[in-house]
């Protein structure tokens, strides 16, 4: 019987295929029964070793069939598994009578709930590495064998409850046409592999283990939608799609030297997210002019201590070599609230969300703020560097987070080191105050990005990842949009530039207002910048420009939304 499914769409493609489900492993550990502290002890030492040469060999499959890049997961995974915690935490677990499967269930599982339970999307989607750890030492415990999905042979969609990165990097794309997920997201690892393999995708579907193996399967990772037992009229269709997504793939490609330029003539820059230097491959590949956030707490996320100087100076230093001339805005250490360290203290708070983070903690914690600046100072010499402070709600902050980069900068030169004399510093705008204050903030910073994500939920005082509220996540809102205009007027009053880095940046009906209002600069994800491209070639800035006064004046995100699709 024909039925329909959807999802997120995590990379973009259709395929009609054969489901192959995978089924998970039974890891249940209730039955395991605890022998001596001594055979527990051998045990441990097994599984930890069985489990990192079987990551050493996973690595070489990986490196070879995907590129160092992506392959590098399996470094962090190994990183885990040899962290000198994690096997104390369960040593101590065996010492008190517990069987090192469940004393492995149990530590694991507080790490994977840390991560689980953080605001971020990416935060969020880093718990898959634990799991993933946690799947290969437990089914070592247990004696058990992970299914090898390198052994398709037919042409086939994959269907998980989810795809950990070690499963995603054995697919064979050569049989593995597609896969789908019960869970993750579009920051996910399986979400991100598949991009880098083209590979269609969707996740997040939430029925889609109801599917059985050997059901004909339409996968549409455009639309997100997934036809079960399809009709031949439903193939047809499909088909005809495909034809079209390919032809505009190829198409696009030719925007990829190409300037961002509208049709009349206004010239913005379209630049990249990144959260690792592995992420540089993409913003080259889709043709970037530059990376407009460099996330950095994922040097500090993906340690099991504060990164030192040198550590951080590598990571920016590739970074911005990379690079070139081309601008690369590296925001500064945004850690708590939603993104912990486990090994530094925050302090429990009601809402910490609006408490003790980013450029907060960074000036309580001085220390840890400059050594990152330091390693930041150190390698701008080797490119386009620009300093970003996250979370900026006054002016004093920016000008005691200045004054501590102007510190350091001399300390530096006078131990003879060189340090870039062109480095503009500047705020994230993602509070509400300093949208509103932009003129004053303007007269002092070197630029403004708009933070859209926080911005918009701290307007609306809505929770964005609270279903019963996401209604009030409005991109759309007149209120955001004033504010919006608000901080690119001040900027052009005061000869700065003002960019946008939050997901709102490459929306497309979003993209025709902020383009209207004057946005100089659209940061977003690399996958993102060829289509956004080629939309802002086709748009006429001054003609959207004229309307900006009526789009502001409608009086809800409906009418807004409505009229700029219309357009």
């Amino acid at each position: 019987m024909k039925r329909i499914i959807n999802g997120i769409a995590a990379s973009k493609g259709i395929v009609i295929a054969k489901a192959y489900k995978l089924e998970e492993l039974n890891l249940d550990v209730k039955t395991v029964e605890y022998t001596t502290l001594e055979n527990e002890k051998i045990l441990i030492e097994d599984v930890f070793m069985k489990t990192i040469e079987q990551l050493e060999e996973i690595y070489k499959v990986a490196l070879k069939k995907l590129g160092e890049e992506e392959a590098s997961v399996f470094e962090a995974h190994k990183a885990i598994v040899q962290d000198p915690e994690l096997k104390a935490q369960v040593k101590q677990k065996i010492e008190e009578s517990t069987p090192v499967a469940k004393a492995l269930e149990e530590v694991t599982d507080s790490f994977v709930t840390m991560f689980e339970s953080m605001d971020d999307e990416y935060f969020r989607a880093r718990a898959a590495d634990i799991k993933d750890v946690r799947k290969r030492l437990l089914a070592n415990a247990l004696g058990l064998t992970i299914p090898s999905l390198a052994e398709i042979k037919d042409q086939v969609i994959v269907i998980a409850e989810d795809l950990t990165p070690s499963e995603t990097s054995q697919l064979d794309t050569n049989f593995t046409l597609g896969f789908i997920t019960n869970i993750g997201g579009r920051t996910s690892h399986a979400a991100i592999m598949a991009r880098s393999m083209e590979i269609p995708a969707v996740v997040g579907t939430g029925e889609i283990m109801e599917v059985s193996s050997g059901d004909m399967i339409i996968l549409n990772a455009i639309t997100g939608e997934i036809i079960i037992n399809p009709t031949n009229e439903d193939i047809d269709i499909a088909n005809l799609e495909l034809q079209k997504f390919n032809e505009e793939k190829e198409m696009l490609l030719k925007y990829k030297e190409s300037e961002s330029i509208s049709k009349d003539g206004h010239h913005v820059e379209l630049v990249a997210n990144i959260g690792t230097p592995n992420d540089l491959e993409g913003v080259i590949k889709n043709g970037a002019e530059g990376v407009g956030l460099y996330r950095t707490e994922f040097l500090y996320m993906d340690a099991n201590e504060l990164p030192s100087e040198e550590v951080q100076f590598d990571a920016y230093k590739k970074v911005l070599e990379t690079m070139g001339e081309k601008p690369v805005v590296v925001r500064t250490l945004d850690i708590g609230g939603d993104k912990e360290l486990p090994y530094l203290q925050f302090p429990e708070e009601m809402n910490p969300f609006l408490g003790y983070r980013a450029i907060r903690m960074c000036l309580d914690r001085d220390d840890i703020f400059r050594v990152q600046l330091r390693a930041l100072l150190r390698a701008s010499v080797f490119g386009n560097l620009k300093i970003m402070f996250p979370m900026i709600a006054t002016l004093e902050e920016f000008r005691s987070a200045k004054k501590i980069v102007i510190e350091e900068k001399e300390k530096l030169k006078s131990e003879g080191l060189n340090v870039s004399d062109d480095i503009e510093i500047g705020i994230m705008v993602e509070i509400p105050s300093t949208a509103i204050m932009a003129d004053t903030f303007a007269k002092e910073v070197d630029f403004f990005s708009i933070g859209t994500n926080d911005l918009i939920q701290y307007t609306m005082a809505c929770d964005r990842m609270s279903e019963k509220v996401s209604y009030l996540y409005q991109p759309y809102n007149p209120a955001i949009l004033r504010l919006v205009k608000n901080v690119v007027d001040a900027a052009n009053k005061n000869n700065i530039w003002a960019g946008m880095c939050g997901e709102m940046a490459s929306d497309p009906t979003a993209i025709k207002v902020l383009l209207g209002i004057g946005l100089h600069e659209f940061s977003m994800s690399a996958s993102a910048i060829l289509s956004s491209r080629k939309l802002i070639s086709e748009l006429n800035k001054e003609e959207i420009s004229d309307r900006i006064d009526e789009i502001l004046n409608f009086t809800t995100a409906e009418e807004v939304e409505n009229f700029l699709n219309n357009m």
